[in-house]
C-alpha cells in the first residue's frame, strides 16, 4: 500500500499485474475517512490522476461513496473532459442520466470479446469510464489488457501477418436492422446507430464516419474502412493493437451477421482463422480481470487498453461514459 496525493491511497488486490514501474490496473482508495469527496479530490488532483493513467492505462477508484448513476455522472463531470456522442458504435445502450449510458446490454450468458472502444470508426473515445451500480451475482468482470503488449507478442509470433495488417488495415462489414435487437451483442439498429429515422441523414452521418451504406429490404449493410489495425500512441511512443479484429471475427454474430465475413484485410482477403484465435488466446493470457464491487469507478485510456466482458449471473448493472 502506498500513499499517493493527500486524498488517495494506492491499494493492491489479487489479480493485478506488476510491471516495472506500476501495477495494472492502479487501484486508488480513500486515504482517510476525512478525505475529500471524490469529485473534489478529482478536481484538486487531476494532473496527478492523469499522470497515473498515462503510466498504467487503467485506474480503479474503490471504496468512495459513489452510490447512484447520478453520483457517477458527477464524478465523470468533475474531470471536465468533453463528451463523445455514441455515433457509429455497435452495442445496444440506453441513456441513464446526463453523460451516463448503460454498458453493452447484450444477454448475460454472452461474452463480449476484447476491443478498443469504437476502434472500427475514425472518431473513437480517448478515455472511457465504467461504474458498477449493481455488483454481479457471479462473473461479469470487465477484463482489461495492455494494447502494446498484445502488439509486441503478435509481431514476435506472426511478423508477416502483422506486416500485412499494417500495410492493408482492416475492413469491417456489419448488417444492421432498422430497430435495436437487444438479444444481440451488436444489435444496434441503424436508427439508433445514426441517431435518425431519415435514411438520407443516416447516409450523411455514415459518410462523415467514412462508412459506406448499402440499403437492404430490412436494414442496411455498413462497410467501414479500410482503416488501420495498428496505431502509434504518440503520448507513450509505442505501437498499439488498435482494432476490433478478434471481437468482430469471434463475436459479431446474430441472424443478420456471419462473424467470419464481418472483418477482412483491407484488400478484402480473408483473415487466417488460426491466427485470429491465437490472438484471442494471447489477449486472455495477458488480461487482468478484477471482480467488480459496488461503487467501483474504472477509468480506462482507450489508447492503451482493450476491454471485454465476461458472462455473468444476474443481477449486474455497469454503466459507462465516453470521452472525446
Amino acid at each position: 500500500m502506498s500513499v499517493t496525493e493527500t486524498s488517495f491511497v494506492e491499494i493492491n488486490v489479487p489479480h493485478q499485474k506488476q510491471f516495472n514501474e506500476f501495477q495494472f490496473p492502479t487501484i486508488l482508495s480513500l486515504a482517510s475517512s476525512h478525505a475529500l469527496p471524490l469529485t473534489r479530490a478529482v478536481k484538486e488532483h487531476k494532473t496527478f490522476l492523469e499522470s497515473l493513467l498515462l503510466k498504467s492505462g487503467a485506474v480503479i477508484f474503490r471504496g468512495f461513496p459513489v452510490n447512484t448513476a447520478s453520483d457517477f455522472n458527477d464524478v465523470v463531470e468533475s474531470f471536465e473532459y468533453e463528451e463523445l456522442p455514441y455515433v457509429g458504435g455497435a452495442a445496444p445502450r440506453t441513456n441513464v442520466v446526463g453523460r451516463v449510458f448503460t454498458a453493452n446490454e447484450s444477454p448475460p450468458d454472452q461474452k463480449i470479446p476484447f476491443h478498443h472502444e469504437m476502434a472500427q470508426v475514425p472518431e473513437f473515445p480517448s478515455k472511457l469510464f465504467f461504474y458498477c451500480e449493481v455488483e454481479p451475482g457471479s462473473g461479469g468482470e470487465t477484463p482489461i489488457v495492455l494494447s502494446h503488449v498484445v502488439y509486441e507478442r503478435m509481431k514476435e509470433k506472426y511478423p508477416e501477418f502483422v506486416e500485412r495488417l499494417e500495410k492493408y488495415g482492416l475492413l469491417y462489414i456489419r448488417v444492421l436492422g432498422e430497430d435495436d435487437n437487444p438479444s444481440s451483442p451488436i444489435g444496434r439498429g441503424w436508427k439508433s446507430t445514426f441517431l435518425t429515422t431519415d435514411k438520407s441523414v443516416a447516409e450523411q452521418r455514415a459518410e462523415k464516419l467514412g462508412m459506406k451504406l448499402e440499403w437492404l429490404d430490412d436494414g442496411v449493410k455498413t462497410i467501414m474502412g479500410p482503416i488501420p489495425a495498428v496505431k502509434y500512441d504518440e503520448k507513450r511512443h509505442r505501437k498499439i493493437w488498435f482494432n476490433s479484429m478478434v471481437a468482430a471475427y469471434t463475436g459479431w454474430k446474430d441472424e443478420k451477421n456471419d462473424p467470419v465475413k464481418a472483418v477482412t484485410f483491407g484488400d478484402g482477403q480473408p483473415l487466417p482463422a488460426d491466427i485470429v484465435y491465437d490472438c484471442l488466446r494471447i489477449l486472455e493470457e495477458e488480461c487482468v480481470a478484477i471482480p467488480w464491487q459496488k461503487g467501483d469507478v474504472l477509468l480506462l485510456d482507450n489508447w492503451a487498453v482493450l476491454h471485454s466482458r465476461r458472462s455473468f449471473d444476474p443481477p449486474r448493472r455497469v454503466l459507462a461514459s465516453l470521452v472525446k
